[in-house]
């Protein structure tokens, strides 16, 4: 009789829609690198049907999954436990299955400063961030637990702003200002790294967010969370400034690797998963 093991491990994720979603390909290819047996499915969950799904994931023993939009929130009642930072983010997009009981965990922020320790220390810095949605206030609630000295936060709808820089004041040891965004906002002088955590430029290689590019200054850090493009506008325009620029693609890459560091307890290969989204989005090598 073979001795061969026919039942893969199980991780995916639940989203909708989700068929413009590439996390699967990254996975996979991280998983076929390392030589494991783990399948990543990647599943299309309406939200009256997100707490089957969860049981069902839990039945069927997977290892974990990935909760995106716009399952972040609601995913949190069916989950036994949740992790400090997504408790004060109030969102959760990864989950770990262990011995049936369901942890949950918010890799946005962990995400972005894994990808952003590879060039700084946040600690000690002075943080601009664009915007105000989820991305944002993930990656701001992980920067003020990493030590980031003031992130200043600005948005066309000020209310918004001020929730994330109330909860950064209330939650963590850093200091924080909402400001309204208006025309185009320039870099204040002593700021470390600026961030876009909008939307815009997504899938639309000429928008950048409305900013002064004479404001920026060579040496300082210009990141953009969005994957697809991987160079963005804005950082092209920052790179002709002489910045360092960081891509969503490292966002992207590190999200995986601490996902699967949470279900599987390895670490996958960096440049496995970085190649298959480069493949998909056509980056020259």
């Amino acid at each position: 009789m073979s001795s061969q093991s026919f039942l893969s491990v199980l991780t995916g994720s639940f989203s909708t829609p989700s068929a413009d979603n590439p996390t699967v390909a990254m996975m996979e290819a991280a998983y076929r690198h390392a030589g494991l047996d783990v399948r990543y499915i990647n599943c299309d969950v309406k939200p009256h049907n997100l707490e089957d799904a969860v049981h069902g994931a839990r039945a069927m023993e997977w290892a974990g999954f990935n909760c995106s939009m716009p399952h972040k929130a609601a995913v949190i009642d069916f989950l036994d436990d949740i992790e400090k930072s997504a408790k004060i983010i109030g969102a959760v997009n990864c989950v770990a299955i262990r011995k049936g009981k369901l942890t949950g965990y918010n890799t946005d922020g962990k995400g972005f400063l894994a990808s952003l320790k590879e060039v700084a220390e946040p600690e000690g810095k002075k943080i601009l961030l664009l915007g105000a949605g989820g991305a944002a206030r993930a990656i701001a609630v992980e920067l003020a637990l990493a030590g980031a000295k003031h992130i200043r936060i600005i948005n066309r709808d000020k209310a918004k702003a001020e929730k994330i820089a109330d909860l950064i004041e209330d939650k963590t040891h850093t200091k924080a200002s909402a400001h309204v965004w208006k025309g185009n906002a320039s870099v204040p002088d002593d700021v470390d790294i600026i961030i876009n955590a909008t939307s815009i430029g997504l899938g639309n290689a000429e928008a950048i967010p409305p900013v002064d590019l004479e404001t920026l200054k060579k040496g300082q850090i210009v990141a953009d969370v969005i994957p697809n493009p991987p160079v963005t506008r804005f950082l092209q325009e920052a790179k002709k400034r002489e910045c360092i620029t960081l891509t969503g693609l490292g966002m992207l890459v590190h999200q995986g690797i601490i996902g699967a560091e949470f279900w599987l307890g390895k670490t996958l290969d960096a440049t496995a998963m970085k190649n298959a989204l480069e493949d998909i989005f056509g980056v020259k090598k």
